[in-house]
């Protein structure tokens, strides 16, 4: 039976927020307290080399157009997509602002996303929410934790909701067992919920039994299945709704395997980028359809309570 996911009513937001977050939940995409969001900072973040399985998609309106047919709650998009191409979908597509960034020219061992838009550019550019990644554990993750704490400080007075792409990454990750593993994604996700996210966005977690030595305790013990480990990432991730990662392009049986137990796990909703629009337009159309009408089916009212004790640890 499918956990019921965290709804707007066991959330203590003032009034901005919670109308935002109203209409992305209900108003577009899946509707029924889910989301299921289109994003477009790769980019930015990998280079062109992302769109050459889909040229088409190189260019944004073929997100734009798949966000609006294929009905995402919202698209995100970095500042300078936004500005260049919204204009025409405004009103149609809402939009998640992603107002920090980096390429991937330098390593992750110390890796930082800094500011290049601001709360203001959202409210500017209509805007539903904010997006801001953040690298937990990393060697400069003092400065991305500071930083982060001025974003959320201005959308607290914009009444914009603060969705975190929380990535565990760096040299010290690494060394306790990768930015993938069961530890790392769930201490990203609680970590969301100190820093005062209201929504986190986090990767399936994996476990590499050549690296369980160096799982912290309790985790290095832990045989979770994969519905465990992500009831205990929402779990962990409390008050803080949960969005699963994509990452890249899959299969269409495994992606919505996924779907499926992550729905039952009782996350809210999903982020999926290339494994929308590296495929063609008509085939990314039908894999939302399918994800929407999965979402539909595992919202039906269940008698059973969400638990709010942690499922494993």
């Amino acid at each position: 039976m499918a956990k019921r996911p965290m709804s707007l009513e066991d959330l203590d937001l003032p009034a901005g927020k919670k109308a935002r977050l109203y209409r992305l939940l209900y108003k577009y995409g899946p509707g029924n307290g889910r989301l299921m969001i289109l994003p477009i900072d790769q980019g930015l973040e990998h280079g062109p080399r992302d769109f050459f399985v889909n040229p088409e998609s190189l260019n944004p309106e073929f997100q734009l157009r798949l966000a609006l047919e294929g009905s995402f709650s919202a698209i995100a998009f970095q500042v300078g997509l936004a500005e260049k191409y919204l204009r025409g979908f405004a009103g149609k597509v809402p939009l998640i602002l992603k107002i920090n960034g980096k390429t991937e020219i330098p390593p992750d061992e110390d890796a930082f996303s800094p500011c290049n838009a601001s709360v203001e550019d959202a409210v500017r550019l209509g805007a539903d929410a904010i997006g801001y990644t953040a690298y937990i554990g990393s060697p400069r993750q003092d400065e991305d934790f500071i930083q982060f704490g001025k974003v959320r400080q201005q959308a607290e007075r914009a009444g914009l909701p603060l969705i975190l792409w929380a990535y565990p990454r760096g040299r010290y990750i690494e060394q306790k067992g990768g930015r993938d593993s069961f530890y790392a994604v769930d201490y990203a996700a609680r970590v969301a919920q100190e820093l005062g996210a209201d929504v986190v966005k986090v990767n399936y977690p994996k476990i590499d039994e050549s690296k369980r030595a160096h799982y912290p305790k309790p985790y290095d013990e832990l045989k979770p299945t994969k519905r465990e480990m992500l009831e205990q990432i929402v779990a962990s991730a409390g008050r803080t709704l949960t969005l699963m990662s994509g990452g890249s392009k899959r299969n269409d049986v495994e992606l919505l395997e996924d779907v499926r137990t992550a729905l039952e796990a009782g996350v809210t909703g999903f982020i999926f980028g290339r494994n929308m629009w590296q495929r063609r337009f008509g085939e990314a159309l039908a894999v939302a359809s399918k994800i929407s009408q999965m979402t539909h089916e595992l919202s039906r009212p269940s008698t059973e309570k969400a638990s709010s004790k942690a499922a494993l640890v």
